[in-house]
């Protein structure tokens, strides 16, 4: 594993064991975070970006077991580590901002208690000090009144505090990497431009890397650096952002971009990806995007197609390269 890598994933296979089979959620993942960089996965519900970042966190439960591969961790393998070990590691040198903050914050401890016990856990700070830092990191996720905030029990606050809560407990002990699984979901667009420029400030003065896990192609190219777009638990397509926006290849892509409104280009009804994503336990014998793609030929629905090399950097998981989509979204970019 290079230096430059913050975290190398290669070949994961997480799956769920249910009475009707095996549920591969995460199917021979392949991927890579550059040191102080930003790297986005994008797709649709249930393609399987969250439980990629649940297996980089050792947060997978029964039913679900990470099969095989690999999750280095700056040359360390994470699926190495003991149940003792990942504690330590876990909200110190990788911190993860969840989806739900309701689920995630317990109930019966003030939010004040609960980001100290991030740093207590991990730093030896006395009990003024553990204050001061909790106050300090509500005012930089932007919560107001944050000495009183402290105070405040999950219930009390709203929806979007909540969220600003949670990715203050990320941050506070300044991570190597952060994964944040759509941490902007419950904010209005003021506070998400806030929280995703906390994001990068976090990047350039700590040089901490991101995974940013999202359905959002416009915080992708605001954000990101490379992006990898996942699909029935594969990743079909990957490059670096303005070579993906600019030259999109894999049609699954291209009907992420054409679902964007565009206030340039008034239309009477939106586009949509036909069909709905496939049930895991019966996916197509070829390509899991077969049933729903424009271009699909008959080897489509046998073979599996493997991830390849179109240009630098970029990288698709289909039999042919779509040219004509290229010119199609070259205006999203």
């Amino acid at each position: 594993m290079s230096e430059a890598n913050t975290l190398e994933i290669r070949h994961l296979r997480t799956v769920f064991h249910t009475r009707k089979g095996d549920l591969a959620a995460v199917n021979d993942v392949s991927l890579t975070v550059p040191k102080g960089k930003i790297v986005g996965i994008v797709g649709e519900s249930g393609c399987g970006k969250s439980m990629t970042a649940m297996s980089v966190m050792q947060l997978v439960r029964k039913p679900g077991e990470i099969e095989s591969g690999q999750i280095l961790f700056r040359g360390e393998d994470l699926l190495q580590k003991t149940p003792g070990e990942m504690q330590k590691i876990r909200g110190d040198r990788i911190s993860m901002i969840f989806q739900e903050p309701m689920t995630s914050l317990n109930p019966v401890y003030t939010v004040g208690h609960q980001v100290e016990e991030a740093l207590r856990i991990h730093e030896h700070l006395s009990k003024e000090e553990l204050h001061r830092r909790a106050v300090e990191i509500f005012e930089a996720v932007g919560i107001p009144e944050a000495e009183e905030r402290l105070k405040s029990y999950p219930h009390q606050l709203s929806g979007g505090l909540r969220q600003r809560v949670m990715i203050g407990m990320a941050m506070i002990c300044k991570p190597d990497l952060l994964i944040a699984d759509e941490p902007t979901t419950a904010l209005d667009v003021t506070i998400e431009a806030q929280i995703l420029a906390l994001m990068k400030k976090l990047r350039d003065e700590n040089g901490t890397s991101i995974l940013l896990i999202t359905h959002n192609m416009g915080v992708v190219a605001k954000m990101c650096d490379f992006v990898y777009v996942m699909y029935a638990g594969r990743v079909m397509e990957q490059a670096e952002v303005f070579e993906l926006f600019r030259n999109v290849q894999h049609p699954y892509t291209a009907g992420l971009l054409q679902s964007i409104p565009r206030i340039d280009h008034v239309v009477d009804r939106l586009y949509t990806i036909p069909g709905v994503v496939p049930n895991l336990l019966h996916l197509p014998a070829g390509c899991g995007f077969c049933t729903r793609c424009r271009y699909a030929q008959d080897r489509c629905y046998e073979e599996l197609p493997e991830l390849r090399e179109i240009a630098p950097g970029h990288f698709i998981r289909c039999f042919s390269t779509n040219q004509e989509l290229s010119g199609k979204e070259e205006s999203h970019a």
